[in-house]
């Protein structure tokens, strides 16, 4: 008999409920049609309504609790709204978002991977008709950099205060951050050549590879764990001659992001770098409605990965039945092809979610729809 696979469901706040009760709905139909052996879970934390009621945003063995299954899925953390209810229950984000570096480190979910590939029916917001080419993977480390969370802040609140916040960088997060990269890249290119759709990327001396990876840092500025950075990718790149190179300083690659965002393939960046490149990367695949987020660990089974989408809580449409689940539901789609790793028949499982989810995006481009609206034409589509 195969072991469920047990997914943690947190759907957080804002929302986050909305968006994952669709993704629920989704699981529970492909489950049904194909007999998976799928498990889950609801849990009410962390969340602004566990703060409120319990003085904490989740219990003290949360931690211990999610390592127990195989993924989480989480619907968002922040501001619950709505925004138009002055004394709602408010937390500082500081207080709201520190579960989900919680999460990231204690389960060493050292990789966010965020895809950026403009799909057909998403918004366009680029005028050059080459934007439509745009298939990029932004993978930001996850385990250090800059949000560490050293430092401190000295005579507080008066007008000495000193406030410092330190960069921690080691050669090993930095090693299997690139090595991944060079990885992911030649995966996409065999999934590219598979499919009849390769893509080419020039090299220094002329020549031309299938696959390219541009690592980021701010090394002219942020020296010491630029040039790591930089030493490191470079001796990595001599054991993938088949693998492009470049390097952005990140002030360029956000221009460049916009300029000319078809050029990129994979794109490695630190934790803060990543995370606003992958905002900027997000739009340009059609918005944050659209746009999933993994938070994996590659090399530890026995703990878990988290997936949510990329999007907040959006509190100014909490509770309204208005969010569009589209990227809660291609981040679900990439949670299964994610366990597949242990269950192979979930792959087919998150081949056909993303396809309906592509399918739905495609016929419905600028149609206005309810979340509930969104999710039932999906399911009809998964059970089809």
């Amino acid at each position: 008999m195969v072991q469920p696979t047990r997914i943690a469901v947190t759907p957080g706040d804002g929302i986050g409920p909305e968006v994952v009760a669709e993704s629920v709905r989704c699981l529970e139909v492909l489950r049904s049609k194909h007999g998976l052996a799928l498990e889950w879970k609801r849990f009410p934390w962390p969340s602004h309504a566990w703060h409120e009621e319990h003085g904490e945003s989740w219990p003290a063995d949360a931690l211990e609790q999610l390592q127990q299954y195989d993924a989480i899925l989480l619907g968002a953390l922040g501001d619950p709204g709505p925004v138009d209810d002055p004394g709602r229950y408010l937390l500082p984000d500081s207080i709201s978002l520190a579960p989900l570096l919680d999460m990231r480190k204690n389960f060493d979910q050292w990789v966010c991977e965020r895809p950026a590939r403009l799909l057909p029916g998403a918004r366009q917001y680029l005028a050059d008709e080459r934007a439509k080419d745009i298939d990029m993977l932004v993978i930001r480390e996850n385990s250090e950099g800059e949000y560490v969370s050293q430092g401190g802040r000295l005579r507080k609140g008066t007008p000495d205060e000193v406030a410092t916040q330190m960069e921690v960088f080691t050669r090993k997060a930095t090693d299997r951050i690139i090595r991944y990269g060079f990885e992911q890249a030649r995966r996409r290119a065999e999934q590219r050549a598979k499919e009849g759709n390769t893509r080419s990327f020039r090299t220094l001396d002329g020549s031309t590879r299938e696959s390219q990876v541009c690592v980021i840092t701010k090394r002219n500025a942020l020296r010491y764990w630029g040039d790591m950075y930089t030493e490191v990718f470079e001796e990595i790149a001599e054991e993938y001659p088949d693998v492009a190179t470049h390097h952005e300083l990140v002030d360029a690659a956000c221009m460049k992001f916009v300029q000319s965002p078809w050029a990129f393939d994979v794109v490695v960046a630190s934790n803060l770098q990543g995370d606003i490149l992958t905002d900027l990367a997000a739009v340009l695949s059609g918005g944050m409605g659209v746009a999933p987020s993994c938070n994996l660990n590659p090399t530890d089974p026995d703990m878990p990965s988290m997936f949510e989408p990329t999007h907040g809580s959006a509190p100014d449409i909490a509770g309204q039945g208005l969010a569009d689940p589209t990227a809660m539901l291609f981040t679900t789609a990439r949670m299964l092809d994610w366990l597949s790793r242990k269950d192979p028949t979930l792959a087919s499982a998150a081949k056909e979610l993303f396809n309906a989810v592509a399918a739905d995006l495609a016929e419905n481009a600028g149609t206005q729809r309810g979340t509930r609206e969104i999710g039932d034409a999906i399911c009809k589509r998964l059970g089809d």
